[in-house]
């Protein structure tokens, strides 16, 4: 599955321990079928956790039944753009690694709010 990280170029893994993405291939791949986009890829941070478990998306707490470690503040994952969004009008979005979000995300999030938040820039 060939796709394009924000910058057109080849994307790059976001996080393999925990595995991440939508098909959990460690990438922020996404296909028609990835009604969140899972496609921006952000260090969490404790802010960030507290701030979507208060939107009803709990992802500090473990799911085994999905597979699902929880995810602690350090740790890169897959975000749904949207949410990302939305924390980042919030005030509270996690820094963001560009050459790992994939360029679907751009359909959602305005570039200059992801440079603005951006891990990876030189």
């Amino acid at each position: 599955m060939s796709q394009t990280n924000v910058f057109g170029e080849a994307i790059e893994e976001c996080c393999s321990n925990p595995i991440t993405g939508y098909f959990r291939d460690g990438f922020c791949r996404t296909d028609k079928y990835d009604r969140g986009s899972h496609t921006v890829c952000a260090q969490i941070t404790d802010e960030f956790l507290e701030f979507s478990k208060s939107r009803g998306n709990d992802l500090s707490t473990p799911r085994p039944e999905f597979e699902f470690p929880g995810l602690v503040a350090g740790q890169s994952w897959c975000l749904c753009a949207s949410r990302w969004l939305e924390a980042y009008e919030s005030g509270c979005a996690p820094k963001v690694f560009l050459r790992r979000s994939n360029s679907m995300a751009l359909e959602i999030v305005p570039m200059e709010a992801l440079k603005a938040s951006a891990a990876d820039l030189n």
